[in-house]
């Protein structure tokens, strides 16, 4: 905590009591003290001057407060993250049947099982430490040096407090009157240092492109303007500059609510007070200034007043928020535990049908035990893992996407709702103009040319170090030759108090004439136009209308004045002839209407949270095509209004949410959530880390700033919605393969321990051995590992993935249901080939041709089954399943032949067992392409 502080010490006012705490603990962080104070006052609350401070003190005060770093968040080691894989429902539940199964003496069962739990775990964990790994390359600093005025030994203080009060020690920069140093050695010099050197109360400069190193209060600005999109996700650049009364100077006219009133640094738009203030609270401060954001135009002079992780942008790194379980982890924990109770209440049926029909007892336990791991699905850990792993390392190496938690991979290809921001997505950071008119709306070039004289002539004069972004987009859409045919003769830039730039420029043959040509804000420029109340009202009317439409106007217009020789001044910017508007939009993302498209019909409803203008948000989602009609745009005022259910009901019929904060967008991320959908979201700031952890999965591209990378599931190489495309289709690539293996392994299984229960009950003798289930549930095990390399069809890709437990029940009990019914025909089978009554001297024989015949129908299983439930189109599986079903079948048949055989109890068959297995199967696979598309219809 800062210590309180004097104002007036001096270099012999022995140590530096260091700065009183500008940020009210009890307020939450919200600088109400600052925003009170004046500019002298500040300074003496952190005991600072113009001047700076002096390297004694800013040596003392970074002892005692620390570096001007934000604490590094420690990613877990690969030891725990092994462990940490155990805790997975299914791998969990493997590691308790190797568990019994080593308490019955079950080695082999026991081995095999603890085998699959390591070899899941390994790749699981490795795969992860590899994001890790690939996260510590995109690691930036959020800056690496800054511009400070250091004094190299004590000067007198009280003399830089009292130099604020006539503006000296402050002007260019602060400082600039002692830079050369001065006779008594204490003069402030500006010296580059790293930023994690900063201490509270040094006294900094900002210009053009810099990152702003902490969160400072602004003592002198020109023009300066900031990208605040990091914190807030507001797209244009908010004008910045230091008065000491709070509040921002408004103007009648068109509110900043609207798109007219806005604008850049060189446009004159600025956005009103009060919509600021409501929206953007805090960062709407004028005179503050916050770590994370950027320098766009401008230059400034500031003093620290927070540091480190008392910085909100620390603030928010240090205190990172937990997400709730995903999409992913519901639905494996939804089949995972109905799955358990099937394997908890298998072992006692077993044991008591047994013990009441043939009077065993435990030694039955073995094979109870081994009923209950052929229900399990003891590969689907490695399966998911190694399907996940595999879509993650294609997107990694082909699209340059960082998938830092493997389930999250699962969770982009269920998405069926993706929320992201207008900015930088569906459009580019930078305005084109989009027309030109005059005073009645009809297009008028005229106008255009005269805003480009203005843009350019204004930062040629004004020795502007480049123009901002709407003056960049005017020169771009004029003609070059325009501004070159006038002379220039002054210039007054922009600044956020006029909102307007003025350039004086000399038309040819006009000798003794000078032109003033002014471009700005609307309300800002028609206020100074020599216009009646009714057509200035007619004229805010129109660009009202047009901002309503998405369009940012700039109003321009000219005056002519006798040419003189002394230096023109705001007070020349009145009785104005008004000529028209400018008309610029966002430029829109080129590759944004294609994956619009693409993602519509994948079946991802995607939905606009913005803190952008209704008209302008509404304006670039129909230039892309984006439906608007189903719904309103909907504002966060109504959002305010409504419960949660009630946000849900909006957000079904609408597509954009505009003027959003942070929490609006978590809400309604959250409500949807909660509708039963699937949710993804797309941020790069720290305004969107509530909705970032609100959604299933979190998404942003590697340019965001490092806690929101530290925070998401997903890591983009752009903010493309093209690279979102193929995330999802990856995700929906793995995430259908482990549905497939799913679907196939449980109806197989669940058919077989059906049979194995009803042959129990039939049979004399157990239907088969411990070792011989173990070996079958190997081959298949084996067999199965193919589905994590197989490619589905492209109608698989089409819609969300779901492991959607009802209808997947449905799906395997069905199955399961047929598969044991071909189960217990074999027995008939057997007894007519083998012309043997069913007793304890025919048990190896049964033994035997079961074995063979669980092995086939699971091979016809993975053929037949192993994509949706409509019949096969004439195309043939991929090579890695057919491969893997021909080997499973050619193991069914060669091992009761092969040397192997005997050793497990397995002699070999009469042909004629063969021939009747052939005829059972044919039916077998009538039954399933016939109960394809009754059952298999349903969604998983």
């Amino acid at each position: 905590m800062f210590t309180a502080a004097g104002h007036g010490s001096g270099a012999g006012a022995g140590a530096d009591p260091g700065p009183t705490d500008p940020w009210a603990p009890d307020a939450g962080g919200t600088p109400h003290d600052l925003t009170s104070l004046t500019s002298l006052q500040v300074l003496r609350l952190l005991d600072s001057g113009p001047r700076g401070l002096t390297d004694a003190q800013a040596e003392e005060r970074l002892l005692r407060y620390g570096e001007n770093a934000v604490p590094e968040w420690r990613t877990a080691s690969w030891p725990r993250r092994f462990v940490r894989s155990v805790r997975d429902p299914f791998t969990a539940v493997l590691l308790c049947l190797g568990v019994v199964s080593a308490t019955v003496s079950a080695w082999g069962t026991a081995l095999v099982i603890l085998s699959l739990v390591v070899v899941s775990c390994l790749l699981r964990s490795s795969g992860e430490h590899r994001a890790d790994r690939s996260m510590a390359a995109l690691r930036e600093l959020v800056a690496t040096t800054a511009t400070v005025l250091r004094r190299g030994s004590d000067g007198c203080e009280g003399r830089d407090v009292r130099d604020i009060r006539d503006g000296r020690g402050v002007r260019d920069g602060g400082g600039a009157r002692d830079a050369g140093g001065s006779r008594d050695g204490g003069g402030s010099r500006p010296r580059e240092i790293p930023v994690d050197q900063l201490v509270p109360g040094d006294v900094i400069r900002l210009g053009p492109g810099d990152l702003v190193p902490a969160d400072v209060l602004l003592l002198r600005a020109s023009g300066l303007t900031v990208h605040q999109a990091a914190l807030t996700g507001e797209s244009a650049p908010v004008a910045k500059y230091a008065v000491d009364a709070p509040g921002l100077p408004g103007l009648p006219g068109v509110g900043g609510d609207h798109p007219a009133a806005e604008g850049g640094a060189g446009s004159g738009g600025a956005h009103t007070p009060a919509a600021d203030e409501a929206f953007a609270g805090v960062f709407a401060q004028p005179r503050l200034c916050f770590q994370g954001s950027s320098v766009a135009s401008g230059s400034g002079t500031a003093v620290v007043v927070a540091t480190g992780t008392r910085t909100r942008f620390g603030a928010a790194r240090s205190r990172p928020g937990r997400r709730t379980a995903s999409a992913f982890d519901r639905q494996v924990h939804g089949i995972s535990w109905v799955l358990i109770r099937f394997m908890l209440l298998t072992p006692p049926l077993v044991l008591m049908a047994n013990a009441a029909l043939r009077g065993w007892g435990l030694e039955t336990l073995p094979f109870a035990v081994a009923v209950a791991v052929g229900l399990t699905p003891e590969m689907l850990p490695v399966i998911v893992t190694t399907a996940l792993a595999r879509g993650a390392s294609r997107l990694a190496r082909h699209h340059a996407v960082i998938v830092k938690r493997l389930p999250a991979l699962h969770d982009l290809g269920a998405v069926d709702v993706l929320f992201l921001d207008k900015t930088g997505t569906l459009t580019q950071d930078r305005p084109v103009v989009g027309g030109a008119m005059d005073a009645y709306g009809a297009p008028d070039p005229e106008v255009l040319r005269w805003a480009a004289v203005n843009a350019w002539w204004t930062l040629q004069l004004a020795d502007l170090p480049a123009p901002d972004a709407l003056d960049d987009a005017i020169l771009d859409a004029a003609d070059e030759a325009d501004p070159a045919r006038y002379e220039g003769v002054a210039a007054l830039p922009f600044d956020p108090v006029r909102r307007l730039s003025t350039a004086v420029v000399r038309r040819p043959g006009r000798l003794g004439t000078h032109t003033l040509v002014v471009k700005g804000a609307v309300e800002a420029v028609l206020q100074r136009c020599a216009l009646d109340d009714e057509e200035r009202n007619r004229l805010s009317a129109l660009a009202a209308r047009e901002a309503d439409r998405g369009q940012r106007l700039l109003a321009v217009a000219t005056a002519e004045r006798s040419a003189r020789h002394r230096d023109y001044t705001p007070a020349d910017e009145r009785g104005l002839d008004f000529l028209g508007f400018v008309a610029l939009h966002d430029a829109l993302a080129p590759t944004a209407a294609e994956a619009l498209k693409v993602l519509a019909a994948r079946g991802v409803s995607v939905k606009i949270l913005t803190g952008d203008h209704p008209g302008t948000a509404a304006r670039a989602c129909l230039d892309l095509g984006l439906d608007t009609t189903a719904g309103e745009v909907v504002t966060a005022e109504r959002l305010d209004a409504l419960t949660d259910a009630e946000i849900a009901e909006v957000a079904r019929r609408t597509t954009v949410f505009a003027r959003c904060t942070p929490e609006h967008k978590a809400r309604i991320v959250a409500a949807v959530r909660a509708d039963g959908h699937t949710t993804g979201f797309l941020g790069d700031g720290v305004n969107d880390l509530p909705a970032l952890y609100a959604a299933d999965v979190g998404i942003c591209p590697r340019d965001a700033v490092d806690v929101v990378r530290e925070s998401t599931d997903v890591v983009l190489a752009r903010k493309d919605l093209t690279a979102i495309e193929h995330a999802i289709g990856a995700g929906r690539h793995s995430s259908g393969n482990i549905a497939t293996y799913l679907r196939i392994t449980l109806s197989s299984n669940l058919g077989n321990v059906i049979a194995m229960l009803v042959a129990g009950l039939l049979l004399p003798f157990l239907p088969m051995l411990p070792a011989q289930v173990l070996v079958q549930n190997l081959c298949f095990d084996a067999a199965q590992l193919a589905f994590a390399y197989d490619r589905p069809r492209p109608e698989a890709l089409r819609r969300p993935t779901e492991l959607r437990s009802r209808a997947f029940f449905r799906f395997i009990t069905g199955f399961g249901l047929i598969n044991a019914l071909a189960d217990l025909a074999t027995f008939a089978v057997l007894a007519a080939a083998l012309h043997t009554p069913v007793d304890v001297g025919s048990q190896a024989d049964f033994h035997s041709g079961w074995f063979t015949e669980n092995l086939l129908t699971q091979a016809l299983v993975m053929l037949l089954l192993r994509t949706s439930a409509r019949p096969a189109t004439g195309r043939r599986a991929p090579s890695p399943v057919r491969w893997a079903a021909a080997g499973l079948a050619v193991t069914g048949l060669l091992l009761p032949l092969s040397p192997l055989g005997p050793i497990l109890g397995m002699p070999a068959l009469p042909g004629l067992y063969y021939v009747l297995l052939a005829a059972v199967l044919g039916l077998y696979a009538a039954g399933l392409v016939f109960a394809r598309g009754r059952i298999g219809g349903a969604r998983l």
